[in-house]
């Protein structure tokens, strides 16, 4: 049975930083592509960033570029964010997701909440 799970959120105020990880576990992801998205209250569950199997490729949402970095390890079946510079605007939940390569979004973690105080 395949798990997602993600830790790293909380409250920090804004121009502060934290890292989101998520440990993976129930089958080997190294060739699927890992991601996070968001969701802020009343809007709906964004991409913010995502990562290939050999983290060579790297796409993120224009409002995160030069602030957010993920990462992976392989070894660990672990994805990360860094997010750096953070705003009330980067408040939500955060979700992280594995997909196979050219299909869907298929399993996701529980979220964590990120807050950002002004």
């Amino acid at each position: 049975q395949v798990q997602l799970v993600e830790s790293g959120g909380g409250l920090v105020q804004a121009g502060g930083s934290l890292r989101l990880s998520c440990a993976a576990s129930g089958r080997t992801f190294s060739r699927y592509i890992m991601g996070w998205f968001r969701q802020a209250p009343g809007k709906e569950r964004e991409s913010v960033a995502s990562i290939n199997w050999s983290g060579g490729s790297k796409n993120y949402a224009d409002s995160v570029k030069g602030r957010f970095t993920i990462s992976r390890d392989n070894a660990n079946n672990t994805v990360y964010l860094q997010m750096n510079s953070l705003t009330p605007e980067d408040t939500g939940v955060y979700y992280c997701a594995v997909k196979p390569i050219g299909n869907s979004w298929s399993y996701w973690g529980q979220g964590t909440q990120v807050t950002v105080s002004s």
